[in-house]
């Protein structure tokens, strides 16, 4: 039988391994998946730095944001978890954080079922040694099994969809996620301005969701001019700020009320993931603005700050936690519906599918050399 190559990491730091894995034997409520593309997100790169508060099971395949297509399923895999219909041939994407539907936050509270007691994660939680071994998005083929993982989530992408494409949906789908938190709690709406903080992936990507979900102004905090802050221009802020070029947060502040309006902006959010985004982001808010920090996935570490002026502000200060598998459908039919409005291709920078190729992408993403490093095991699949 085909044998399958499935990259592995045994722990920060560490160079990544391809090995080689024999074709699984697909259960009847299984799937094998042919990755077209997966994206290399900051959450790896902070797992790579050891900032991920809880064990993992080293050695294990990292990847979450993947694009693929069905290549082979059992009898009884013929939807998706939303009862679209799956076949061999359809395009797929899999959530990472799969709640399981029947703890304390699935049943009671089901709009934050992201909170799962025991969810199912992939790229993350299944170690290597696990068979069939194709647990995570740097690799060929992922597996997925009902039977095996009941909280499994498959989502079914548009048949004309790009897998490129589709591999953007899991990160655009935490921002479209995070300005609903916003909405739901009366701090987002129509014609607000918006200060996005970072300008990497997520920082793009909120950019895009903000003017599609009817942000008035858009201004992004980040760095470097390239290609980030140029392509953040692209995709529709009508301002960037440079933090290599102001280096202080006294100057970050002050340039952005200037651009706002001295009273600061209605939403602030963090996309940045470093810890110092948030007492530098709430003086760019107007007293009763709305603070929303989504970057902080991992833990980068804790600083100083005083919540005085939280409460002195006025301010609804709001965590945005990934999402729910129900927020799938907003950041899916996003991308298909704007495929020709904004330039996300420029956002993928691609690397092949060696040793190499992995160790490449991850040390360009490190470096913001790249917006969204993106490995693509299979060429033929996203040309």
């Amino acid at each position: 039988m085909q044998q399958i190559r499935v990259c592995t990491h045994a722990g920060p730091g560490s160079e990544p391994v391809i090995r080689t894995v024999p074709w699984p034997k697909v259960g009847r409520k299984a799937a094998l998946i042919q990755v077209g593309a997966c994206g290399v997100c900051g959450t790896d790169l902070h797992i790579l730095k050891g900032h991920w508060p809880k064990p993992l099971p080293w050695p294990f395949t990292l990847g979450h944001e993947l694009g693929g297509v069905i290549v082979e399923c059992g009898d009884e895999f013929t939807e998706d978890f939303m009862s679209k219909p799956l076949k061999v041939g359809s395009k797929v994407m899999i959530p990472p954080l799969m709640p399981c539907g029947r703890c304390y936050y699935c049943i009671h509270y089901p709009q934050t079922a992201n909170k799962c007691l025991t969810p199912v994660y992939y790229g993350r939680y299944l170690g290597f040694d696990k068979a069939p071994h194709l647990w995570g998005g740097w690799a060929e083929y992922v597996y997925v099994d009902l039977d095996m993982l009941p909280g499994t989530k498959i989502y079914k992408l548009p048949d004309d969809m790009s897998l490129r494409l589709g591999a953007l949906s899991e990160p655009l789908t935490s921002c479209i996620r995070a300005f609903n938190r916003a909405t739901r709690a009366g701090g987002f709406s129509w014609g607000d301005t918006v200060v996005i903080q970072g300008s990497g992936p997520i920082g793009i990507l909120a950019v895009a969701a903000a003017k599609e979900m009817g942000a008035g102004r858009v201004i992004c905090v980040g760095a470097p001019e390239e290609p980030r802050l140029k392509l953040a221009r692209e995709f529709g802020a009508e301002a960037t700020v440079n933090i290599e070029e102001l280096k202080s947060p006294p100057d970050r502040i002050d340039r952005v009320r200037k651009i706002v309006g001295g009273f600061g902006a209605d939403l602030v959010m963090d996309c940045s993931g470093h810890p110092t985004a948030g007492p530098e982001g709430i003086e760019m808010l107007r007293d009763g603005g709305t603070y929303v920090e989504m970057g902080q996935f991992t833990d980068a570490g804790s600083i100083d700050t005083s919540w005085h002026r939280i409460c002195t502000k006025d301010l609804n200060v709001l965590g945005s936690w990934g999402f729910t598998g129900n927020d799938l459908p907003l950041g899916v039919d996003m991308l298909y519906r704007t495929r020709d409005k904004y330039p996300w291709a420029k956002m993928q920078t691609i690397y092949p599918f060696t040793e190499a190729g992995v160790a490449q992408a991850v040390k360009d993403a490190m470096a913001m050399k790249t917006v969204k490093s993106t490995i693509v095991p299979w060429p033929e699949l996203v040309e």
